[in-house]
């Protein structure tokens, strides 16, 4: 730990420090987690934790000072043949070199950690008894000691799944995305399990769960409408950076403790939707849908309509990366 009188940390202790507690063995092998860029010997006073490696996350960083970055979402998750400045990816490389600021990430090694991503998550909704949802399997490197994708937990008093779908968006950071729902609006939710991101690869586990509801990102149409047709558990479907925010305060927090560096939290909503529009009600009411649900519940209506990425300081990429990175807890095809 850095005090008083003591040299401050390296990158390479900030590393150690990380690996602890999140090893990387622990991630998935298609995952590419660590150290990206930096100097083990180099100096670290200050570091920003961010959900993504966007250029605009890298200008807070470099606003604040910041030594090094350690982020959610990998930067290369997949193979390039280059780090050009004329790509995207590539310029952000250059310019955090050029700055001599490190780079670190902890993913599906984060996800997986007890506590991780998911641990983040249940606590903003107040679960509490929390159990793996997919526990790593028997004789891989994460396996015991409660780790696993996802948490089970119970809920401090029952609600409505409209009054948690309220809960959810008012506890969860602020996007224009919100909280959506599906299921029938009257039906009383006391276990909820949580995944923080792309959730949708574990609907069989929340169902085999036994949960009254699951909260996740990224939920596509088919495998939820067969899902509630089949008779699982509600479902919330949250934005994808909203559900993984939580984790860098507990990130900061371990940081703080283990190195006495000063930390940096972004809160720069780095969702990809920048406008929301609840579609008008029919004046006889909310229609219901094929499950039974109704249309009733719209947390995001306190955005205001037309909200552009300009107001909320974001800027769209160029499109010069043929394999833009995904952020599933199992790939896909």
């Amino acid at each position: 730990m850095s005090t008083t009188g003591s040299p401050p940390p390296t990158v390479a202790d900030v590393v150690a420090v990380l690996e602890r507690r999140y090893p990387p063995a622990w991630a998935e092998q298609w995952d590419r987690v660590g150290l990206v860029l930096g100097e083990p010997r180099s100096v670290v006073r200050r570091v920003a934790c961010v959900v993504d490696v966007v250029p605009e996350t890298v200008a807070e960083a470099l606003a604040v000072g910041a030594d090094m970055i350690v982020a959610h979402h990998p930067l290369l998750l997949r193979g390039v043949s280059s780090v050009a400045p004329t790509t995207y990816k590539g310029r952000v490389v250059h310019r955090l070199i050029r700055a001599d600021v490190a780079l670190y990430v902890a993913h599906t090694n984060a996800d997986v950690a007890n506590p991780g991503v998911s641990d983040a998550l249940a606590a903003r909704l107040g679960l509490t008894g929390l159990r793996p949802l997919h526990p790593p399997a028997p004789g891989s490197p994460a396996h015991g000691e409660g780790r696993g994708i996802g948490r089970i937990g119970e809920l401090p008093r029952p609600m409505t799944l409209a009054d948690l779908t309220r809960h959810a968006a008012t506890v969860l950071p602020p996007t224009v995305w919100g909280v959506r729902a599906a299921g029938d609006p009257a039906r009383v939710i006391r276990t909820v399990a949580v995944s923080g991101g792309a959730g949708d690869g574990f609907l069989t586990d929340a169902t085999a769960a036994g949960v009254d509801a699951f909260l996740t990102a990224d939920l596509r149409h088919h495998p939820a409408g067969e899902h509630l047709a089949e008779g699982g558990p509600a479902l919330l479907d949250a934005a994808h950076w909203a559900t993984e925010r939580p984790w860098l305060d507990d990130l900061a927090a371990h940081l703080r403790a283990a190195l006495g560096v000063e930390t940096y939290l972004s809160d720069l909503d780095t969702d990809p939707w920048t406008v929301h529009v609840a579609s008008p009600l029919p004046p006889s009411g909310p229609a219901s849908s094929p499950t039974g649900s109704a249309s009733s519940v719209t947390p995001q209506e306190n955005h205001t309509p037309g909200a552009t990425a300009t107001a909320r300081g974001r800027t769209a990429p160029t499109q010069d990366d043929p394999h833009p990175a995904v952020d599933d807890k199992e790939p896909r095809p």
